[in-house]
């Protein structure tokens, strides 16, 4: 685990590699300020609390209020989402850069299985779709226990560790096997693929960092199955 994640912070400064690393840091950027805007709109654009109570001196304070709260719900929501809507961006990128990875580090490995870009988005959307979800209704969790020590980080690695790890693990795993080998890997190590989602969900909420995890993410991931593969044939032989 430690060897792949350190391969993959190796590669970032290769030559062959620049071009994704690039890639991975502006769609990042974008996405996150994307996001940051469309929080920002639905929060500060919605008049929430309108009464008309003393000429609505009220009305003033309690906007001034939620404005001040605003601000700062606004970027806890940021902070939490930004893992699971910059994987969006993973499959523009993701060939590109496994090819990178496979190139220096597996030259011998044969062609992958010509996965078609629907398969991709179909993997990319399903997870990503779910991740906002899933997030957005534990939002709540995450501000009631965010007075209350570490619980709510808790609760935010789990998730995410769990649905980034399998959602990397799937868009790397399909390349070079069909969805049932892929299952039976992913039953083999899920342990493991879980502890990796984790870091990478650390990873993306790292300032700069997060900026490069997408990229740090796909390459780790294609070490980390081609490494699951070589125990999994070598434990049948």
């Amino acid at each position: 685990m430690i060897s792949a994640f350190s391969l993959a912070f190796g590669q970032l400064s290769d030559k062959s590699f620049r071009k994704v690393v690039w890639i991975g840091i502006i769609g990042s950027l974008s996405i996150f300020f994307i996001v940051w805007l469309v929080i920002a709109y639905a929060l500060f654009q919605t008049d929430l609390f309108s009464t008309g109570w003393v000429f609505g001196f009220f009305d003033w304070i309690v906007e001034k209020l939620s404005d001040i709260f605003g601000s700062i719900l606004v970027m806890i929501a940021t902070w939490f989402l930004f893992p699971a809507v910059v994987t969006l961006i993973v499959s523009f990128f993701l060939e590109q850069a496994a090819l990178a990875v496979e190139s220096k580090h597996y030259p011998d490995l044969p062609a992958t299985r010509g996965q078609g870009l629907s398969e991709i988005l179909k993997i990319t959307l399903k997870f990503t779709g779910l991740s906002i979800l899933l997030n957005i209704l534990a939002l709540p969790i995450y501000l009631v226990f965010f007075f209350l020590g570490p619980l709510n980080l808790f609760v935010f690695y789990a998730l995410n560790g769990y649905l980034l790890g399998r959602e990397y693990f799937e868009l790397i795993a399909h390349r070079r096997m069909e969805p049932l080998q892929a299952l039976h890997l992913r039953r083999a190590f899920q342990g493991q693929m879980f502890l990796a989602g984790v870091i990478i969900t650390f990873l993306m909420t790292i300032p700069v960092v997060n900026l490069l995890a997408p990229v740090i993410a796909t390459a780790t991931m294609v070490h980390l199955v081609q490494g699951w593969r070589n125990r999994l044939d070598a434990v049948k032989r």
